[in-house]
């Protein structure tokens, strides 16, 4: 059974069975790093949930750890005043699952155990404190949660330590955790001219990891990377300010050496991307990045929305919850919650395959989340509602999605909801006019879907639209004749010159 068989199986087929389905009970995490502290609260379908609440207090709890082993007090009580509202914050949401778990900076600590205690009495949490190969393997799994197909090294670069992972179909194997986190690099530079490359050669090749990553992509998490790819995306204007996804040549790294330390501390707070706490450890992250090309050998970068606390609820789906692609199952969340009819947009998809049966597979599955998303604009003003199927495909927290892929979801929806076959705005920087033509042709489908049906199930379940040696038929029960009219006629018409195929309505 394919993935989308698998999701028309599991499709709701009524209010109660879809709450059940894309609404499962509310999960949180609350991650205590090196630099802050974050409470995340997610909702939506275990296979792909969405942000519901993200709150993040830069604690500081291993500022001082480099010198003095130990967590400041300062930073102790601003980290425990954190806790006690995120642990009340999330019995007020009614957060069913609350994980609290903690890395580099309270493992490494002297005073770790206090702060642990602190926790448990003034907050009533009990914290899990990460080993660097488990935080390592959660980050891997983050990755292929958002990434499925990916095949390359993760690293995730924390304040305390930097995880390498290796990901390869599906799993995780080799799992290294580094003491190179972003509060430890200027301490590291300070002993001299290349002693981060020198040092960070020193701990690759000891750990077994030299040239580990030959040939592969870098996968990059953790917020130092994303503020880097931000400053990148902003000096090579790329079109579309969706950090996820974000690759960049090799190269790159060493020239974001050099813009950095040109432009200073001052210059780079002012990037409105960044903030105010990335922009000063930014030169170093640079540095690191671009000796961790030169050493393990990669032939791209990546950036990951998604890491340690996706990946901390991905290991815990069973292997077929796994295996459902996460942009189809977001995207049928999606259309139902904001759609007028459930389960509609999985039938308008079959409904409309008869036409693209020549569409590849990659192409297929961005012509079933255009269906599954195709009723998203209906409360919009009708004179924006294309452009609300734009916005919704082109900027929504989607994952399992390239820019090119993005663009032809954009369009698809653009020309759904009254584009025509126009390419919207901004969209022919992203993929080809043959891409972005067959995915308008999409929309029109999908237009003429809603229009025949009403919206509802019957009409589709009683008509076919076939494409044959003389163009596209809509062939109607004698039942449902009645349904054909002069919108119908249009919609199917501007379908057929879109194609470039005559067209007919027939009674059989």
């Amino acid at each position: 059974m394919t993935l989308l068989e698998e999701l028309d199986r599991l499709r709701p087929q009524s209010t109660e069975r879809a709450r059940s389905a894309i609404v499962p009970r509310r999960r949180g995490i609350i991650d205590i790093g090196s630099n802050s502290i974050r409470l995340v609260v997610y909702d939506g379908p275990a296979r792909a949930p969405f942000l519901l609440f993200n709150e993040k207090v830069s604690a500081g709890l291993g500022a001082a750890l480099s010198e003095t082993g130990r967590i400041d007090d300062a930073a102790m009580e601003r980290g425990l005043l954190a806790l006690v509202r995120f642990a009340s914050l999330a019995r007020e949401m009614e957060v069913e699952e609350l994980r609290c778990i903690a890395t580099a900076a309270v493992r490494e600590a002297e005073n770790g155990s206090d702060f642990v205690l602190g926790a448990q009495r003034q907050a009533n949490l009990a914290i899990e404190i990460l080993p660097g190969e488990a935080e390592g393997r959660a980050s891997g799994l983050g990755v292929l949660s958002a990434i499925p197909d990916a095949d390359g090294i993760v690293a995730d670069l924390g304040g305390g330590s930097l995880e390498l992972a290796r990901v390869r179909a599906g799993k995780v194997e080799d799992v290294v955790s580094l003491p190179l986190g972003v509060l430890r690099l200027a301490a590291i530079r300070k002993r001299g001219k290349d002693a981060l490359s020198k040092y960070l050669a020193q701990v690759v090749k000891s750990s077994g990891w030299l040239a580990a990553g030959q040939g592969l992509p870098l996968y990059l998490v953790g917020g130092s990377w994303r503020a880097l790819a931000h400053l990148d995306m902003q000096l090579s204007d790329f079109p579309l300010p969706i950090i996820h996804g974000y690759r960049m040549h090799t190269e790159r790294a060493a020239y974001l050496v050099r813009v950095t330390a040109q432009m200073g501390k001052a210059s780079l707070k002012r990037v409105t991307t960044i903030s105010s706490s990335r922009a000063a450890t930014l030169a170093q992250a640079a540095v690191l990045l671009s000796a961790m090309v030169r050493q393990l050998g990669s032939s791209g970068l990546v950036i990951s929305a998604h890491g340690l606390r996706e990946g901390l609820l991905y290991e815990r789906l069973d292997e077929k919850t796994r295996a459902l692609d996460p942009l189809l199952v977001a995207a049928e969340a999606e259309g139902e919650a904001q759609g007028r009819f459930a389960g509609h947009g999985a039938l308008i998809d079959r409904w409309i395959a008869p036409l693209f049966h020549e569409d590849a597979p990659e192409y297929a599955r961005i012509r079933r989340a255009a269906c599954l998303l195709g009723d998203v604009g209906w409360r919009a003003n009708p004179d924006f509602r294309a452009e609300r199927g734009r916005e919704i495909a082109l900027h929504g927290n989607w994952v399992g999605i390239n820019a090119s892929e993005r663009a032809m979801l954009a369009q698809a929806l653009y020309s759904n909801f009254g584009g025509g076959l126009g390419i919207a705005e901004g969209l022919q920087f992203m993929a080809g006019l043959p891409a972005l033509t067959r995915a308008a042709q999409w929309g029109l489908a999908i237009r003429l879907a809603q229009r025949l049906s009403g919206g509802v199930a019957a009409p589709l379940e009683k008509a076919r639209l076939l494409r044959g040696a003389n163009g596209i038929e809509l062939r109607l029960a004698p039942s449902n004749a009645g349904l054909r009219g002069e919108t119908v006629n249009r919609r199917l018409k501007h379908l057929g010159q879109a194609m470039a195929l005559d067209w007919r309505v027939t009674i059989a």
